[in-house]
């Protein structure tokens, strides 16, 4: 027998399953969130890294559907590192009392539909089950750490761990000898922190990346007024473009306007703060390889003009994609580190690593004898933290069999054949190619609404039409084919996780595009699916 019963059913207390759960309960649901972690907002919580921060703007971070939380909480940084972050989720946590629905330390290993009952049970870790008329996973689209597959792993005698897996306690790298392995988003800002104080750093890259500067800066007591003032014109702007961002991309063609003047737009936009050189560029480098190839060369010379040693700075420049097709790490003095004489750059392309031993990592040429290893080697990402719960279906199936091709869904919200399992930031989701707490607002807000629907219409479970869920996957496709993504192998493409099928797995047609689509479907009594 099942321990209790719910109305609802919440996996993860990040930012995503904490709002949904506050909306649920104002449909006076009995709702439990189960969490693996011991405290609330998975991200900010796992990733404590040394120099771990957003790299959307604080403000566009922030929930936007209370007035008093936007009131009472200050934000320090214009883009705030994880400390602040993992406060501020914690101070919503408490301003909502939401703790007393979480069950913390809680990892969900399973979850079947029953389907006499129309009801799903969900096994924890050690045997504790439960039921509820609802399943909603607020996973996380990068929650699925991904250690590599390199042989000798357990062998090294020395401290290590995955970025996502840091500890609690402060790491001191003064004295040591410290290799870390991966140079995406992650990596990047761990590098640049590690190098100020290590005694020597080696940095193994199995692939370059096209960064940008971050541009930060602190926002001072005097600010604050006019920034909480300025907070419905900010989420305006962000609902109105195309990632959630206030970035907005540039209508013209690069091609539309004269050398000099989109010199002086790229020089604007790479001394700015955030995303906009990616964002709020012209439109075209996202879609037309020869556009994409001139923002291309203005990011290398940035990285030749940064960086003294050449040979260095060629290995530090991308090869095999152009700028923007990969997700862009922000950085902070990244590249003048290999300025450093205390930094070594190993090219893993030409040099691969054959094992980690006792003392270090043996790559082909050399052995690197280390005090700690870094792996940001980063996340199976969007599907992986689906297939590490067995979730079976109305008829048994497995949802892992199910995406065996790659994901199929409706809205990447529902599944056909999974009844009453809805996902927030789900595979082909508007929210997973977003600024995630402005797109997350809309997936709760639809979701709670769906359920409200079937409260009013005493509906027992709903489900996505096979049909619906075809053609919104031919419909990710189709918008997929018109970027410059499917074009590398990045995170986005699964192409990083070895024996994964190299699909699409988010969606980028566009937030306003989504949020259309979700409104039309609502609106025409949810056509495409079933509720009984």
């Amino acid at each position: 027998m099942s321990n209790a019963q719910y109305d609802a059913i919440i996996i993860g207390a990040g930012i995503s399953g904490m709002y949904q759960l506050y909306r649920l309960r104002e449909l006076g649901m009995n709702v439990r969130m189960y969490e693996t972690s011991d405290g609330v907002d998975s991200t900010w919580y796992w990733n404590r890294y040394p120099g771990a921060r957003f790299d959307s703007e604080s403000y566009t971070y922030a929930y936007s559907f209370s007035e008093e939380i936007l009131k009472e909480w200050n934000w320090t940084e214009h883009f705030s590192g994880q400390a602040d972050n993992e406060r501020y989720f914690n101070f919503v946590a408490d301003k909502l009392d939401l703790r007393k629905d979480i069950q913390f330390n809680s990892k969900v290993t399973a979850a079947k539909f029953i389907k006499g009952d129309d009801l799903w049970e969900v096994e924890l870790e050690g045997g504790e089950k439960a039921r509820a008329r609802f399943l909603i996973t607020a996973v996380g689209v990068l929650s699925a750490t991904q250690m590599p597959r390199i042989e000798g792993i357990d062998s090294f005698k020395g401290d290590y761990c995955h970025t996502s897996r840091w500890p609690k306690t402060p790491v001191d790298f003064k004295g040591k000898r410290v290799g870390v392995i991966g140079t995406g988003a992650t990596g990047v800002q761990v590098i640049q922190e590690v190098a100020k104080t290590a005694e020597h750093l080696t940095v193994f890259q199995l692939d370059a990346s096209w960064c940008a500067p971050l541009n930060n800066s602190k926002i001072t007591d005097e600010e604050q007024p006019a920034l909480k003032a300025s907070y419905p014109e900010l989420f305006k702007i962000c609902k109105e473009s195309g990632a959630g961002f206030l970035h907005q991309f540039d209508m013209r063609s690069i091609f539309d306007v004269s050398p000099e003047e989109r010199e002086a737009k790229f020089e604007k936009l790479y001394g700015e703060p955030g995303f906009g050189i990616w964002l709020a560029n012209f439109y075209d480098i996202m879609t037309d390889e020869k556009a994409n190839a001139i923002i291309t060369e203005f990011i290398a010379r940035k990285i030749r003009e940064r960086v003294k040693d050449p040979k260095v700075a060629d290995i530090l420049i991308p090869k095999d994609h152009g700028f923007g097709m990969k997700r862009v790490p922000m950085e902070t003095k990244y590249f003048e580190v290999y300025n450093q004489p205390n930094v070594t750059l190993v090219d893993l392309r030409a040099t691969p690593i054959e094992r980690v031993n006792e003392t270090g990592i043996k790559t082909s040429d050399k052995q690197y004898d280390l005090d700690f290893i870094v792996y940001a080697t980063g996340f199976d990402a969007v599907t992986g933290a689906f297939k590490r719960i067995d979730i079976r279906g109305e008829d048994g199936q497995a949802l892992v069999d199910k995406w065996s091709g790659g994901p199929e869904t409706y809205l990447g919200m529902q599944v056909n054949g999974f009844p009453n399992m809805f996902m927030l930031v789900g595979p082909h989701n508007g929210a997973t190619f977003c600024n995630i707490p402005r797109c997350i607002e809309q997936n709760v807000e639809w979701v709670t609404d769906l359920v409200k629907h079937m409260q009013n219409h005493q509906y027992k479970r709903c489900e996505a039409t096979r049909d619906a869920e075809l053609a919104w996957t031919d419909h990710v496709y189709e918008t997929a084919a018109g970027s410059l993504f499917t074009k590398a192998d990045s995170w986005f493409m699964g192409a990083n996780t070895p024996g994964k099928k190299r699909t699409f797995l988010l969606y980028a047609g566009g937030a306003p595009n989504y949020r259309k689509k979700c409104d039309e479907v609502a609106a025409n009594n949810y056509e495409g699916f079933k509720m009984v």
